[in-house]
């Protein structure tokens, strides 16, 4: 690399306004996942607890209220809060981090190069972030009641206690369980960052305003499409990430990725095709209405830091 192209990715790395949309995107999904965190203990008990009958999502929320009470709608909060905050600033700054370098070296973005974009950031979040994620799964799991007999509690007292539990008795390696179907799911933030950011600048043309409304709009099909797409894949990553399906196999990449197989070969064997998707209806609310409200925060966040600033935002679009 040359002095100058050194130079201008350590611009891109290292500057306000990509530390601005670090920031804003972090801020934006705690305050969204606040909000809609009941639906998400819906999604992941439907995920992991197969033998639970109850399909709807007010019929979960509604049988988790009373048997274990209303508080457990927010049992994970604080690990889940911590996990979002700093996957999603690690996302927020990869993404726009690369996205600078792209429209300094070429001009303007494009949807393939978004997807790209998205892609590194994803996996680069994954690598990073994982280990927060099977501490918050299991924090978010732990007190509930199952209807599957062969699920056992766990016994945690708190995130850093988890963490040395799991490194104790199940190897620092597990800290890493679902890391495969992880990466493979970068695809669903790559595409919901594509579809926003095309959708956005076709509403944007013309250096037309865009409404808090829209912004929401788009939020929300960018993800109903991203998620949609992925939903079997998140189903594995939960079982995986909570720890107690035990595959055999392989080590490394491999026997990760029978792993995976065997999940997915195991739950068709067990509920159907459809049973990839118990949880959808769960996900998908909590996820649409959750990054549809995310990106309102975060371009509200930005738009007014960038004022008070004086920067143009235009040139990160």
């Amino acid at each position: 690399m040359s002095g100058d192209g050194a130079a201008a990715a350590a611009v891109g790395l290292l500057s306000y306004e990509t530390l601005v949309h670090a920031v804003a995107g972090a801020v934006g999904s705690v305050t969204a996942m606040t909000v809609f965190f009941p639906l998400d203990t819906a999604r992941i008990r439907l995920q992991v607890d197969e033998n639970r009958k109850s399909k709807s999502t007010p019929v979960i929320l509604a049988e988790i209220a009373k048997e274990e009470g209303i508080p457990a709608l927010y049992r994970g909060w604080f690990p889940v809060i911590s996990s979002l905050c700093c996957s999603n600033f690690v996302y927020f700054y990869t993404f726009n981090a690369l996205k600078k370098l792209v429209i300094k070296s070429q001009g303007r973005s494009r949807p393939g190069k978004d997807l790209l974009i998205g892609f590194i950031s994803g996996a680069v979040n994954v690598l990073l972030t994982t280990p927060m994620w099977v501490v918050n799964t299991r924090l978010k799991l732990q007190g509930a009641k199952f209807r599957n007999e062969e699920l056992h509690q766990t016994h945690y007292s708190g995130i850093l206690d988890a963490f040395s539990q799991i490194i104790a008795n199940e190897g620092v390696g597990t800290l890493w369980n679902g890391t495969l179907p992880s990466l493979v799911l970068v695809f669903n933030p790559a595409v919901q960052f594509m579809f926003y950011e095309a959708m956005k600048r076709k509403a944007g043309r013309g250096g037309r305003k865009i409404t808090s409304a829209e912004i929401f709009l788009i939020g929300a099909i960018a993800k109903a499409i991203a998620t949609s797409a992925t939903y079997p894949l998140q189903t594995v990553q939960a079982i995986l990430r909570f720890g107690q399906y035990k595959t055999e196999g392989k080590g490394g990449i491999l026997g990760s990725l029978q792993s995976v197989v065997n999940l997915l070969m195991d739950r068709i064997k067990r509920r159907g095709v459809l049973g990839l998707y118990k949880g959808l209806e769960a996900k998908l609310l909590q996820t649409v209405l959750t990054a549809a409200l995310m990106f309102v925060v975060y371009e509200k966040i930005t738009a007014a830091t960038f004022k008070v600033m004086r920067l143009n935002p235009k040139l990160q679009h």
